[in-house]
């Protein structure tokens, strides 16, 4: 769902250069391939991060080329931003969530923090009264 293909390409300096085309806040780079991928969930999550801030839609992530990798945020981050993503399309604003929930501000505000170690049964909480549930899958 939050699988974004990735550019990479070696930059002047020797470094790999990785950049988004769906998220083109979110720039990074490595000494090598391995790392620079492991940089760009990071990266990732804080271009993404930018948006849940800005109360915009998430940009959609394209079908990569084929052999083009991709990077997704973190399991708990995709949790926290599927809840964003249906806000979103639900045109729920933070305040309505809350009060259906019975929660205070500062928690809804923790809750969509990418930075923030949020629990999966306030993930969980939030999905279900959006008509929603928390699938997780190793894959």
């Amino acid at each position: 769902m939050f699988d974004y293909p990735v550019t990479m390409r070696l930059d002047d300096n020797g470094t790999m250069l990785v950049t988004f085309a769906d998220v083109p806040e979110a720039i990074t780079f490595g000494a090598d391939e391995d790392e620079a991928l492991m940089n760009a969930v990071d990266a990732l999550e804080t271009g993404l991060s930018f948006y849940v801030d800005g109360r915009k839609p998430l940009p959609p992530a394209s079908k990569p080329q084929k052999g083009q990798k991709t990077v997704c945020p973190s399991a708990l981050e995709c949790a926290k931003l599927g809840v964003y993503q249906a806000m979103t399309e639900q045109g729920v604003k933070k305040a309505e969530l809350a009060r259906r929930l019975g929660w205070h501000m500062p928690q809804v505000d923790r809750l969509f923090d990418l930075r923030h170690a949020s629990k999966l049964d306030q993930i969980e909480a939030a999905a279900r009264v959006l008509g929603k549930h928390v699938r997780i899958q190793i894959a």
